[in-house]
């Protein structure tokens, strides 16, 4: 399982790399669009590198989000979401330290990286309202794409592509999480507001991941067994 946790630790490592990196530093001049890719290329390239050794989770809403669907095995999960967690403020420090030598400039700071609510910001129902949502729906595509049925190879592409989609929708009202660890990795430099806020972004990405993974289970059980049906009858 080593190998396991260490592709997750990497996995996460370089999502985190993507948001922390375009965050404090691209956004201010290019905007939310490069966030938003920046954070799906990095998990289309690791789901392609790493996901055949881990399944490419990432993320702990992701994690119990397939557990729900009955994709994972549930004693797996607390390694898995320690590895992630590990993995993100690893990215965050060298990004801290980058940041401490970085020239005077516009540059972003981490409590304006982090996931927050309340003060000159949405207020908490709205967005643990788009947190839960976003991220149900894209553990629902990770169900989806990755059923017996979904055509092979794709699956990535299609994961990347909507992380870019939700991350559009969501930057400007939560800042985007949809997943606890990344929350975690950029709270943890920020301090402040941004610690305060944190436990939201652990409770309502991990409920929109198992709702997702759920529905994902229900629309797709038919699947799981078509299959292995097939293969009875052929060995009669």
């Amino acid at each position: 399982m080593s190998r396991e946790l260490g592709a997750e630790f990497i996995g996460t490592f370089t999502l985190v790399t993507a948001v922390c990196g375009a965050a404090l530093f691209s956004a201010p001049s290019a905007g939310l669009v490069a966030v938003a890719f920046a954070v799906g290329l990095s998990v289309l390239a690791m789901a392609y590198a790493v996901g055949s050794i881990s399944g490419g989770h990432f993320n702990p809403a992701v994690t119990a989000g397939l557990v729900a669907a009955g994709r994972f095995e549930a004693n797996k999960a607390v390694p898995y979401i320690l590895a992630q967690v590990l993995g993100g403020i690893a990215a965050a420090a060298v990004f801290y330290c980058i940041l401490s030598w970085a020239p005077a400039g516009k540059w972003n700071n981490f409590v304006a990286i982090s996931n927050t609510f309340g003060g000159t910001g949405f207020p908490l129902l709205p967005v643990a309202l788009i947190e839960i949502v976003i991220t149900a729906l894209f553990v629902l595509v990770i169900v989806s794409v990755t059923s017996p049925r979904a055509p092979a190879g794709f699956a990535p592409i299609a994961i990347g592509l909507a992380l870019v989609l939700f991350h559009l929708v969501a930057i400007p009202v939560s800042n985007a999480s949809l997943n606890p660890a990344r929350s975690t990795a950029t709270a943890v430099f920020g301090g402040g507001i941004a610690l305060h806020s944190l436990w939201l972004f652990w409770i309502a990405p991990i409920l929109g991941g198992v709702i997702g993974g759920l529905i994902g289970k229900w629309l797709h059980a038919e699947y799981v067994r078509g299959p292995v049906n097939v293969k009875r009858k052929r060995k009669r």
